[in-house]
């Protein structure tokens, strides 16, 4: 018997077997990318997993989300359940335990190790889908990324973010040269788009953003056996930000095609990229985002980046991108209601009909840990669609334990890496320390040397323009007016938080350092 893990032969990973015989992916034609979708229940995640673990072993990186905790087993031995036993031995291949290296991420930085992005690396597009923004609001987003990137103002982390906005949202003068140049900037988008940058702050938002950000490389790793590391971003909590999700998994293909070089026709991928729950990233997208992820798609293949979507209905992804996916595995559909139906039909239609059955009346019959299969084969044409039984996993099926996590997280390469933020200079302590700059009196005689010996503690009683300040209210002096209008202007200008800061700049030690 061949063993079950890995390749069944050279190039290829096995799928399963059908009654033409086993079913295999050709690995110099994965990068074609795939869709793997079926009902709650049918085996989606299983297969998942058996296709990590295949290209993990012939040495291909993976990544995938972990949506319901279920797939963390991955990372433990396999433990020779009796129905994967006889699996294996249904379909003539024996059963192996095996474990298999993989690192665990986490957004919020509790079950795996942090992933960060920079403001600037997320940019105005997906920015813009991830506050729910409109086509009026994207276009201030956009405008608020060129200012920033002519006055050398980085955007790094939410501070940086905001301040930019609070610059842009407070001076006038600031809008009018905009809108000569770029369009209207107007106060009532800036503070649209303040109130939706509350509402992700509240989502925790403010650990995702920041520095250091996740270098994608990093996912791209062997084990000293030459298996591909496997990546699986922990995404039950995610989760309950579907935007947030879908939006920062879009994110990382864009960093993946940006920062790969072009590969062409390799003998298998340099990644192959899962992306779970695939719904999320079309629904309800605007047409610019939906344009751009369908360039994505067709364009990082050439990277060496294969992209498979799993979800539960074939009609769930674009016309245009699903004609994208030339390596399909469908699991069992039910057709109670017009909409099912209509995507039971339409499943059926992507596949290469095979005359011994009807793939329609087959998608609604299939079994759990059954699916109909079709990959692209060496001359790249779509295989007959064929009823499979999909082998089983060699990892553990199910989740880890909490103690199996922390303890793979603790011996993980990258385990001091992404643990420790780093604060450098970037737009929030530039715009301050212009706004300290301009706050300055001038020194010397004057306006400035008065407000220097007020400051400096001098005895002599403040006046006006000679005559004693009147009783029952104490005036403030030209100085002090100078100082709080400073203070004042710079707090509407770029947030209470440096506001204070220039407090505390002009006015010395009163309120003591800065935080």
């Amino acid at each position: 018997m061949a063993a079950q893990g890995g390749a069944q032969l050279d190039g290829t990973i096995l799928i399963g077997k059908s009654e033409a015989g086993y079913e295999r992916m050709v690995l110099k034609l994965a990068n074609r990318h795939g869709l793997v979708t079926g009902a709650t229940g049918t085996g989606k995640t299983v297969t998942l997993q058996k296709l990590a673990e295949g290209f993990s072993a012939v040495g291909v990186p993976v990544f995938t989300a972990d949506i319901k905790g279920d797939l963390s087993g991955i990372s433990a031995k396999g433990n020779a359940l009796p129905p994967f036993v006889k699996r294996a031995a249904e379909i003539g291949v024996e059963y192996k335990a095996e474990q298999y290296p993989v690192v665990f991420w986490d957004l919020f930085g509790e079950q795996g190790h942090p992933i960060r992005a920079t403001i600037a690396e997320m940019g105005p597009l997906l920015l813009s889908r991830l506050l729910e923004l409109n086509d009026v609001q994207e276009g201030v987003l956009n405008i608020l990324f060129r200012y920033a990137d002519e006055k050398g103002l980085l955007l790094l982390d939410l501070k940086d973010f905001r301040a930019m906005l609070s610059e842009l949202g407070s001076n006038k003068e600031l809008q009018a040269e905009l809108q000569t140049a770029y369009g209207n900037v107007s106060s009532a988008s800036i503070g649209t788009i303040q109130r939706q940058l509350l509402v992700l702050e509240n989502q925790g938002a403010a650990n995702f953003f920041g520095e250091p950000a996740l270098d994608i490389h990093d996912f791209m790793k062997l084990d000293e056996d030459g298996r591909g590391q496997i990546n699986v971003l922990a995404a039950d909590k995610l989760m309950k930000s579907p935007r947030l999700y879908s939006t920062y998994l879009l994110w990382m293909l864009s960093e993946l095609f940006e920062a790969l070089p072009e590969v062409g026709d390799a003998e298998k991928p340099k990644l192959v990229f899962f992306f779970d729950e695939a719904h999320l990233l079309f629904d309800n997208a605007p047409p610019a985002l939906l344009e751009s992820i369908e360039q994505v798609v067709r364009l990082i293949r050439s990277k060496g980046v294969g992209v498979y979507f799993v979800t539960q209905n074939p009609l769930d992804v674009p016309d245009k991108v699903g004609a994208q996916l030339g390596n399909r595995i469908q699991h069992a559909l039910r057709a109670f209601t017009p909409r099912e139906q209509k995507a039971v039909k339409a499943a059926a239609e992507t596949f290469r009909a095979n005359p011994k059955f009807s793939t329609a009346d087959v998608i609604t019959n299939l079994g759990v840990g059954e699916a109909l299969v079709s990959t692209l084969q060496d001359k790249g044409s779509p295989s007959i669609v064929q009823k499979t039984l999909i082998a089983p996993p060699g990892g553990r099926v199910g989740p880890i334990t909490p103690d199996e996590r922390k303890s793979l997280i603790a011996e993980s390469p990258f385990r001091t890496k992404y643990t420790e933020t780093i604060d450098r200079e970037s737009a929030f302590e530039m715009l301050a320390k212009r706004a300290e700059e301009a706050a300055k009196p001038a020194e010397g005689g004057g306006i400035g040397g008065w407000l220097g010996g007020l400051l400096g503690g001098g005895d002599a009683a403040p006046t006006t323009g000679g005559r004693a300040a009147p009783k029952g209210r104490v005036q403030q002096s030209l100085g002090e007016k100078i100082a709080t209008s400073a203070a004042r202007s710079v707090a509407t200008s770029v947030g209470r938080q440096i506001g204070t800061a220039i407090v505390r700049g002009v006015l010395g030690s009163l309120l003591g350092g800065r935080r």
